[in-house]
């Protein structure tokens, strides 16, 4: 009944099309920042596919324990988010302190503390808190990291209970009753949901069903570039600022991203062969902390440089993005691999 579903082409413990997805997803926010005239709603098309991939590993994470053992161990499942997500945020946090005390480009010194509170509370998506300047990207770490909070039991519970399928279908509801709640307490300024949980805890939902309830054999493999192309539109459409954008557009991308994460098994020979797929593998493998450090550097850069700020940014965050991997990631996570074993699924960033 609670069937799990693993297969694919990994590396180094990394499973190539997952990497491919999370490359797509980081590209498109960076390509946001960058060209924000071209690209209007590829960041939220960004987000939404990072919260689904998240939906989809973590559950996948969960089931297995719960698979071989019956039941979870939190403390351990706690232990490996706090060291995949904690070491490269302490750097981005510890260079945003340097840079905000010192030159101060978007005149942030006074509230520092507050965010660096708020940075390391995880509690910049909440609504008397909401986070702003160079740090506003860090809402959707808030997120997850609550999405990470509810999830485990909620799942184990069902497990328990043997209605799964009970809960995913109860669980998107409610969640969606309370993006509908959230909007009318909002309106007539839709814009003001984005960064709230409640916007966006359907499409973690949607990644967990997949993982859970998803067979790539109901769909033909010819709707993977369809929903390519559904991404790659979205990205043009300016997204921000409507009801639809988290009632509609937001499962939509979800749904096309989990069309692609049904499908990821099928990516080996294009991870191996395809330039454009093999970079999007090595921008996936960093994605983590270029999603850290594109929108800061970005918005540091924008007031001398103006229009070319967002593309040198851009060239920055592939540096900066492979040296946290490189030398604070990786060896934090080979670390926790060699006292606990290694995993064939990497964390969601």
């Amino acid at each position: 009944m609670n069937r799990v579903r693993d297969g694919g082409s990994t590396r180094g413990g990394q499973i190539v099309g997952l990497n491919v997805l999370r490359g797509l997803a980081v590209l498109l926010v960076m390509l946001r920042h960058a060209f924000p005239d071209i690209f209007p709603g590829a960041g939220v098309v960004g987000i939404v596919m990072f919260f689904t991939l998240s939906g989809y590993l973590i559950t996948g994470v969960l089931t297995k324990e719960l698979t071989t053992g019956g039941r979870i161990d939190y403390r351990r499942f706690y232990m490996r988010r706090a060291r995949r997500l904690l070491p490269a945020l302490l750097a981005m946090v510890v260079v945003f302190v340097a840079v905000t005390a010192t030159v101060d480009p978007l005149d942030e010194s006074g509230s520092l503390p507050r965010t660096v509170a708020v940075l390391l509370t995880f509690t910049g998506n909440l609504p008397v808190i909401h986070l702003g300047g160079a740090a506003f990207h860090c809402w959707t770490l808030a997120t997850e990291e609550q999405f990470y909070l509810v999830w485990p039991a909620l799942l184990a519970l069902a497990w328990r209970r043997r209605s799964v399928t009970a809960t995913l279908v109860s669980t998107a509801v409610i969640v969606l009753a309370g993006c509908v709640a959230t909007l009318v307490w909002l309106w007539p300024y839709p814009d003001n949901a984005y960064g709230l949980p409640t916007s966006w805890f359907v499409c973690f939902v949607i990644g967990a069903a997949t993982r859970l309830r998803g067979d790539s054999g109901w769909m033909s493999a010819k709707l993977v570039p369809l929903a390519l192309a559904g991404l790659a539109v979205l990205s043009l459409l300016p997204l921000r600022g409507h009801v639809l954008t988290y009632l509609l557009v937001g499962p939509t991308i979800a749904i096309l991203t989990a069309a692609l994460l049904l499908f990821w098994s099928h990516w080996r020979e294009l991870a191996d062969r395809a330039l454009l797929t093999r970079g999007l593998a090595a921008l996936g493998l960093v994605s983590y902390g270029a999603y850290l450090w594109n929108y800061p550097l970005t918005l540091w850069l924008r007031p001398e440089l103006g229009a070319v700020a967002g593309p040198l940014a851009l060239v920055l965050t592939i540096v900066a993005a492979a040296l946290s991997w490189r030398f604070i990631e990786q060896p934090v996570m080979r670390g926790g691999r060699t006292q606990r074993g290694r995993s064939s699924e990497a964390a969601p960033r």
